[in-house]
């Protein structure tokens, strides 16, 4: 009988030990997932171009032939090299980390100088067909599979500089792994919503059968476009402050304080200057005067990467 208890006490402490490793795998892959933020609603913002033109019922399979794409892209390429260079590189993971910073406010910044050429240029935007063809569709799905590949390259990178050192391999695995799946389904999911919002509103507006559900319906259809707009602001926001924090805190790690002990010094005294609120004061023009140093630089990076590009050769 007392041989049973004891085995009872190890299996009981053993599942404790089990819990606290899986709430410790939670609570890192929830720390590290909302570090790559930034990189996460730019993918959200992105993605539903690539199903535009489409016809209806080809939307959600595309968003899903996308969304598998992408777990492949996180759990069969990039995890590994991510827990290689932990392993046996780990003073790359700062550099990568720049690289992909100065990637987001490279995005960031061409996203802007695109609006305000297209205000310029004044030219009548074309409305693009509703097809139904297999290799456009193919290409448009490569298209944002690639573009995935370096969203979740920045988000994977970013995931496991945020994970502590002391965690090993055993904590890595599966925080990394968490945290790709959960950005997947966070960020697709979200996707399919934005783009069968505008169908679901349709319908509510012509078959409701109460007044106030066509009401939301039509409000739903016409208040789509708009939603759309500012979801490519809010995204634009999010890369240019992500990657300009990004850089700054590369910066100083590498010796180079300045500028992000500036910002933080101005930050301090705007916050000194109200009475209520003074942590989010002191977020908020951090995050602003990180996204004004990112959009700086990706106006210093454009043409260089314009100029670069035009030199390469064509095929």
């Amino acid at each position: 009988m007392s041989g049973l208890i004891a085995l009872l006490d190890d299996v009981a402490a053993l599942a404790k030990v089990a819990a606290a490793s899986l709430d410790d795998v939670v609570g890192q892959a929830t720390k590290a997932g909302a570090k790559a933020a930034g990189a996460v609603i730019d993918d959200a913002a992105v993605t539903p171009k690539y199903v535009q033109g489409f016809e209806a019922a080809r939307e959600l399979p595309i968003v899903w032939r996308i969304a598998k794409g992408s777990i492949r892209n996180k759990l069969v390429i990039l995890l590994p090299v991510a827990l290689l260079l932990s392993a046996f590189a780990p003073w790359l993971i700062p550099l990568l980390l720049m690289l992909g910073g100065a990637y987001l406010c490279f995005e960031g910044a061409e996203k802007i100088l695109h609006v305000f050429h297209a205000k310029k240029s004044h030219e009548p935007v074309a409305v693009e067909e509703k097809v139904t063809s297999a290799r456009l569709e193919e290409a448009k799905v490569a298209g944002a599979i690639k573009t995935d590949f370096i969203l979740s390259a920045e988000i994977m990178t970013i995931a496991l500089a945020a994970l502590p050192a002391t965690g090993g391999v055993m904590l890595q695995i599966p925080a990394l792994a968490l945290v790709a799946l959960g950005i997947t389904a966070l960020v697709y999911g979200s996707v399919a919503v934005i783009v069968k919002a505008d169908d679901v509103g349709l319908h509510m507006a012509q078959a409701g059968r109460l007044a106030s559900t066509r009401a939301l319906g039509r409000g739903i259809v016409t208040s789509m476009p708009t939603f759309l707009k500012l979801l490519t602001v809010v995204g634009t926001a999010a890369m240019l402050w992500v990657g300009g924090s990004i850089i700054l805190h590369g910066l100083e790690e590498m010796g180079v304080a300045g500028p992000a002990h500036a910002i933080h010094a101005i930050a301090e005294a705007v916050a000194h200057t109200v009475s209520a609120a003074q942590g989010a004061i002191g977020w908020l023009v951090t995050a602003t005067l990180d996204g004004v140093f990112g959009l700086i630089l990706g106006l210093v990076i454009v043409p260089l990467v314009t100029r670069a590009s035009a030199l390469i050769p064509r095929g």
